[in-house]
């Protein structure tokens, strides 16, 4: 991928001490902010990003151009208002857009690489209130994020329920299934098995494990696509020929489409930031991080919660909202939950949805 662009970077004053039992000596989480913070510091909206998001949420993706993943729902008369909210953006710890992860230069001055301490989403977190505190925000207007950054916002409002007065978590779930964490290994044994991965230690070399990353990108791909989404936008149609070639070009729409995906993916994003974030998703079990028993995460919240699910994400189905829910109307939250119909399966919260947007500006007002 190419070098990470300058971003807003705030450098943490204190060692951040990680799940594993390890420390990040002077990590630095890398932000964007939107709107007007107020002076009593009471609008402030963060937003989490998902698995291969960055804090780019509603501006210009510095490397690919592209607008900001989530720019139909946060800015000036949004759903989410920059004209009425401050809203935060963090990249997340162990990722490759300016925040501390495996391409950061170790100690010794040589990126971590394979060296870099595996983490999980409450590892995530703990940077991103560090953050928090930097900017003098002790208590969030809301949280909002969904798939991973729905694992993140969930995290915050257990481990943390004093910092948001209202929890917002979107096509999201409290653990990762087997089957989640099969196709992320489908992923990482692809990265690793390029032969450019070098056990991690390629960032000096001429070659990056793009092909490997590429192919993890498409495997992971198709898990936010539904079948009918897919068979409405691509079919059996053929690509840019009118009979098929008999090889194995990208003789179908889909596979090309495909491909499209996984080359231009590795523009932009690190395959050993792939490996761990992937690793920390599979990692997430919010049930077991208290007790077994997921009411115990959020036993005595104050926070108003609200779960969206669709009905064609089978990646994180509408089942495990449920479950969220379950557990919190036993811990006595007060919390809401609407299952949205969209064609485009897991990624309907990243698409142009008139309901989930009167959802979203609806719950934070």
């Amino acid at each position: 991928m190419n070098a990470a662009p300058a971003s807003k970077v705030y450098t943490l004053p204190e060692d951040l001490p990680l799940d594993c039992g390890q420390v990040l000596a002077g990590a630095q989480v890398a932000y964007e902010t939107y709107g007007e913070l107020a002076s009593d510091r009471s609008n402030a909206i963060l937003v989490c990003h998902a698995l291969t998001g960055d804090q780019y949420v509603a501006s210009k993706h510095p490397i690919t151009g592209k607008p900001g993943w989530w720019e139909r729902m946060v800015g000036p008369g949004l759903p989410i208002d920059t004209d009425r909210y401050h809203v935060i953006c963090a990249n997340v710890i162990g990722s490759c857009m300016g925040s501390t992860g495996p391409a950061s230069p170790a100690p010794d001055g040589s990126p971590y690489a394979m060296r870099f301490p595996v983490i999980t989403i409450r590892d995530m977190v703990r940077g991103i209130v560090a953050l928090l505190d930097g900017l003098g925000i002790a208590r969030l207007h809301a949280v909002i994020g969904g798939s991973m950054c729905g694992m993140q916002t969930l995290s915050l409002a257990a481990n943390w329920p004093e910092r948001a007065e209202r929890v917002l978590v979107i096509a999201s779930t409290a653990r990762h299934s087997a089957q989640n964490i099969a196709f992320h290994e489908v992923g990482r044994q692809a990265i690793m098995a390029d032969p450019a991965w070098a056990d991690g230690d390629y960032y000096a070399a001429d070659a990056s494990p793009d092909n490997g990353l590429a192919v993890a990108r498409m495997a992971a791909h198709i898990t936010y696509l539904s079948e009918e989404g897919l068979t409405e936008k691509f079919g059996r149609r053929l690509q840019d020929r009118s009979s098929k070639s008999f090889g194995f070009d990208a003789d179908f729409q889909v596979e090309s489409y495909l491909r499209y995906q996984g080359s231009g993916f590795t523009q932009r994003f690190d395959a050993n930031s792939y490996l761990y974030i992937t690793r920390a998703m599979d990692y997430f079990d919010l049930a077991e991080e208290h007790g077994g028993k997921l009411a115990n995460a959020f036993d005595g919240s104050s926070a108003r919660f609200c779960l969206v699910s669709f009905d064609t994400d089978w990646l994180y189905p509408t089942a495990e909202s449920r479950h969220i829910v379950h557990a919190l109307n036993a811990a006595g939250a007060k919390v809401s939950f609407v299952e949205l119909s969209a064609p485009a399966g897991h990624d309907s919260f990243l698409l142009p949805h008139k309901q989930l947007d009167r959802v979203v500006e609806g719950f934070i007002k």
